[in-house]
């Protein structure tokens, strides 16, 4: 079963077989199990634990006929309800963390840093970011090497334009080879600061303090953080000797 309102509810926050027997069920209308199954294609041993959640989250009712139990999908207009109570929670669950976050912040205070953290996925890409930039001004600067390759230009150019609003805390320097010319991205920001070069960069690295963070775009997204002022002055030495000789 592959539809818009699959896609929507899972974004709502149903899970796969939640999605497919609400479908299912708003298709059937009052149903038993039997063909609840058969429609979303569901296992039978899964379905009475999905409709019990979907029952929980308001979006199924029942009703006993004879010794029969029948199912249906409440009204669309719940799913609305189901989303406001969620971001009910979610806003009170944010309001316990603030709470605790100095504690837990001086506990990791208490111990050693980490030399290196590895960042999965364009989610967990942009956690390395804001971790990198994070308590950083106009007074410092990221020094950045960009390899620019058709095969994942368009998810890199959409990941940093998603990124400006904190990049624009800090001051930026870029080298990038000729083809980050094409780049609607490169064309469109102003804030890129960037030179080109007609020779190898040793990849997509990002320098700021004492931090340098090794980004790869295949075959999976993955940012390596690592804290190594030794790492950071050898690379920024090295990007401010290119500098010197590369074209705006």
């Amino acid at each position: 079963m592959a539809s818009n309102e699959h896609y929507e509810l899972l974004k709502a926050g149903l899970t796969d077989g939640e999605s497919k027997v609400y479908l299912s069920l708003s298709e059937l209308g009052s149903s038993t199990v039997g063909p609840v199954v058969k429609k979303s294609r569901v296992a039978y041993s899964n379905v009475y634990d999905i409709l019990n959640r979907l029952i929980e989250k308001g979006l199924v009712s029942f009703v006993i006929k004879g010794k029969t139990k029948y199912f249906q999908a409440t009204s669309p207009k719940n799913l609305l309800d189901y989303l406001e109570k969620k971001e009910k929670d979610i806003l009170s669950q944010k309001e316990e963390m603030k709470k605790i976050l100095p504690s837990l912040e001086k506990l990791q205070g208490s111990h050693t840093e980490q030399e290196a953290e590895v960042f999965l996925g364009v989610k967990g890409l942009k956690a390395g970011y804001e971790k990198m930039i994070k308590e950083k001004t106009k007074k410092d600067e990221i020094l950045y090497f960009y390899l620019h390759e058709k095969e994942h230009s368009e998810k890199a150019d959409l990941f940093y334009h998603s990124l400006q609003n904190i990049s624009k805390k800090v001051k930026m320097r870029g080298l990038a080879n000729k083809e980050y010319k094409n780049s609607w991205f490169a064309k469109k920001s102003k804030f890129l600061n960037v030179r080109f070069v007609d020779f190898p960069l040793p990849g997509n690295i990002d320098i700021i303090g004492g931090m340098v963070l090794l980004v790869s775009w295949k075959p999976e997204t993955i940012g390596v953080l690592i804290k190594s002022e030794n790492i950071a002055k050898n690379l920024r030495d090295y990007f401010n000797e290119v500098w010197n000789k590369a074209k705006q």
